[in-house]
């Protein structure tokens, strides 16, 4: 039996805490602060203690990192973005190298958990996520990694899509993906009809990307949201991105996150540096649950990005005039609370005889940690000090 006794720090509030960590579980949460007999003694005086970071949006199977630097390459279109990224890839290191890579990288910042698309087409069928799959054997001990089936080639227009889907779920992934049913795919409802048909038979959850602007979007979002409360699915839905929200005025937006709440449709933005994104403070007080990600990673989308989520939180922050304190922990609980609730993560967070699961970062509380992203940081999975 392995006991540990960790003092001195703080929690998200900034209030003392300390407990036990017995068999990789906390165990007397601000119990009697002393060190139980034969626990070996950890100090954290100026740390404080969050629960782990959740990625509630990732593409492991582009990203570049563990791999040569790819100078990104401008395109006209996303059918042509498309063509330059499987190009890219094919002369790219081994998917399952450069999946583990960036998994290795996230986990060094705090990162316990991530949702992570991976592309399914007629012609990849599931290559690509039996790579991924792979890289996530390899570092199961460190990151608890759910996989979304992503047909980014759209559901409707590609040949084959629909049956991949299947095989997707009879691999065992837990998450169907879309991609803007009307302006890629060029068929709204039967996009949906075909994902919310395969969630309902088969209980997965869904996360659909989401890019059409403006009226075209809230439509779009207005028919996701239906659908989910006619099929019973509330709180297992998600739409990544939602761009609309942020390029129509605020009272209007407010109307579509009525919908949204009511049917427990959760929504994702990654602060994308040179597009309007959802009101998150607004959605939030209105009832829906927003939450991050990092989303693309030096990739053939965009070259940035190094997998913190603290400096993806700082980003959301930074970009939507999150200045209070209340502003920032909304920005901490979209990587954390939410995307794990989002996720549906089990045994998450620093409560008793849950798995002893957290990040320690050297700041004051955690609206501090968000605003300037402290570097020092010791991160704990089931007990281990990684």
């Amino acid at each position: 039996m392995t006991l540990q006794f960790v003092h001195g720090g703080v929690d998200r509030d900034g209030a003392p805490l300390h407990f036990h960590i017995r068999d990789g579980r906390f165990v007397g949460i601000n119990g009697d602060n002393a060190a139980a007999q034969g626990a070996e003694s950890v100090d954290l005086t100026g740390f404080t203690v969050l629960p782990g970071l959740i990625d509630g949006h990732i593409h492991l199977d582009k990203s570049f990192v563990g791999d040569r630097w790819h100078p990104h390459q401008p395109v006209n279109s996303l059918r042509e973005r498309l063509a330059v990224e499987k190009a890219a890839i094919a002369t790219a290191a081994p998917m399952a190298d450069r999946a583990e890579a960036l998994i290795r990288q996230c986990s060094g910042f705090g990162t316990v958990a991530m949702r992570c698309h991976v592309d399914i087409d007629g012609s990849t069928g599931l290559r690509h996520l039996e790579a991924v799959r792979e890289a996530a054997l390899r570092c199961a001990d460190i990151m608890r990694i759910q996989l979304v089936a992503f047909p980014q080639a759209g559901v409707m227009s590609c040949p084959g899509t629909a049956v991949i889907l299947e095989q997707a779920i009879a691999a065992g992934v837990e998450v169907l993906g879309g991609i803007d049913p009307s302006t890629l795919d060029g068929d709204a409802e039967g996009q949906l009809a075909l994902l919310f048909g395969l969630a309902e038979r088969y209980g997965v959850r869904l996360d659909i990307h989401l890019h059409e602007p403006g009226e075209t979007g809230l439509a779009q979002l207005l028919r996701i949201a239906a659908r989910a409360r006619a099929a019973g699915l509330q709180g297992r839905v998600a739409v990544s991105h939602a761009y609309a929200l942020g390029e129509v005025p605020l009272a209007r937006a407010l109307q579509v996150g009525e919908a949204l709440a009511a049917a427990g449709v959760a929504i994702m933005s990654n602060a994308p540096g040179d597009h309007p994104f959802p009101p998150l403070r607004a959605l939030h007080g209105a009832g829906v649950r927003v939450f991050a990600g990092n989303d693309n990673i030096r990739d053939c989308w965009w070259p940035y990005g190094n997998g913190d989520l603290l400096q993806r939180a700082m980003l959301l922050g930074y970009r939507s005039g999150f200045y209070t304190d209340a502003d920032l922990m909304l920005a901490l609980e979209m990587v954390t609370t939410h995307a794990a609730e989002v996720i549906g993560l089990p045994q998450y967070g620093i409560a008793e005889g849950r798995p002893a699961t957290f990040v320690a970062v050297r700041a004051d509380h955690g609206p501090a940690a968000v605003a300037a992203v402290p570097a020092e940081r010791r991160v704990v999975v089931d007990g281990r000090w990684l």
